[in-house]
């Protein structure tokens, strides 16, 4: 699933890269370059082009001030030379400042663009973060009897909200936890994503059937769907069953054991000491939104041991599903079992780095991983409202 996306970044020279830093010298190297042959033996060598596009390279990294200076200094390189070999007079030596006046003026407006254009997609950035931590607040990492760590890898440089949804709440009956995978992109992605969290935000402190809060999510989502098909955002049909959640919800009570409610999802792993299983549904059950392909909705969780200790890492498809150049998908369980001692936040910063080398920086789709460790101790039981 695709993240909404800020104006892209892959035309620019980024800041603190080699090729940034390169292009920022390039000019004065090119004025140092010219003025030295002209000063020297070798000045019946024709060096005028040279000096010409060291104010367009100047805008291509420096704002307006900085594209004038390399301007006034290519300017000054070329009359100094010109006087020095008494030049002043030939057609070259005119031809060669009407260009270079030209391109001056054409690259500070040009840079002064670029520089307009930067404030306003750090503009737009700001605003996508507020609009990310509101819509993905962050995973908190101490809970009672428990800790937790969540993170979330976007498919491409500059994403910041996007179809994978993830929540870690500490409610009356346990901590509970959401991770799901919207299908489909942009603003409808994001605005599905929205209802299926408020929705479970809301139902998680509420409802004491983790059954019952997965059907909240179902209803949310349904509601958010005939609400895109009364706007009609996009010309065209609309086809309901190409809108869908795939989502797992998990309980971690008091007691030692995890209750699962899944709806299409990947099965969530549980790491017991050396052992790494999937938790597979006994009965798979469709995504939210394919309500019509349920024959019926699920009543009760299903439960598995879930000691002191034991970790339950919660991922969505892009996990998985990565592939390196060779076409070869990402083997979770095999980076699992090198890291089994690593404490939660640790464990998913070690997979982050390892799934990002496995496809070499380019993730074809976006990933959130979600891990919950019980304590070594036991909490006590509360009750329950």
């Amino acid at each position: 699933m695709r993240m909404l996306r800020g104006p892209s970044e892959a035309t620019l020279i980024r800041p603190g890269s080699a090729l940034f830093t390169a292009a920022r010298v390039l000019p004065f190297v090119a004025v140092v370059a010219v003025v030295a042959i002209e000063l020297s033996p070798a000045h019946f060598l024709y060096t005028g082009p040279f000096l010409t596009p060291a104010p367009a390279l100047a805008a291509l990294t420096m704002g307006p001030a900085g594209t004038a200076t390399v301007a006034v200094v290519t300017a000054l390189a070329s009359c100094t030379t010109a006087t020095y070999n008494q030049a002043w007079g030939s057609q070259q030596v005119y031809a060669n400042l009407s260009a270079l006046l030209l391109v001056s003026l054409a690259s500070l407006a040009t840079s002064a663009a670029r520089a307009r254009r930067e404030r306003e997609l750090a503009h737009v950035r700001r605003i996508a973060q507020v609009s990310q931590d509101v819509v993905l607040r962050p995973v908190p990492g101490r809970l009672e009897g428990a800790r937790a760590a969540g993170v979330y890898l976007a498919a491409e440089a500059g994403a910041r909200i996007g179809g994978d949804l993830y929540e870690v709440l500490s409610t009356p009956y346990g901590i509970r936890v959401i991770v799901g995978d919207v299908r489909g992109k942009g603003l409808p992605a994001v605005r599905t994503t929205a209802a299926v969290l408020g929705a479970f935000r809301e139902a998680a402190h509420y409802e004491a059937e983790l059954a019952d809060v997965m059907t909240r999510c179902e209803a949310a989502l349904r509601r958010e769907i005939c609400r895109a098909e009364e706007l009609v955002e996009a010309p065209g049909p609309h086809d309901p069953a190409e809108q869908f959640v795939t989502a797992v919800l998990a309980q971690v009570p008091a007691e030692p054991v995890v209750e699962l409610v899944s709806r299409g999802h990947p099965p969530p792993l549980l790491l017991s000491g050396a052992e790494t299983r999937p938790l597979e549904a006994a009965v798979p059950l469709p995504p939210l939104g394919l309500a019509e392909f349920l024959g019926s909705a699920p009543t009760h969780a299903e439960t598995y041991p879930f000691g002191p200790g034991d970790r339950l890492l919660l991922y969505t498809d892009g996990v998985v599903e990565a592939r390196d150049p060779a076409r070869n998908f990402f083997e979770l369980n095999a980076h699992l079992a090198r890291l089994d001692d690593s404490p939660p936040q640790q464990l998913l910063e070690r997979l982050r780095t390892a799934l990002l080398q496995h496809v070499r920086g380019r993730l074809e789709d976006d990933a959130a991983m979600v891990v919950v460790e019980r304590d070594a101790y036991t909490a006590p039981a509360r009750a329950a409202p």
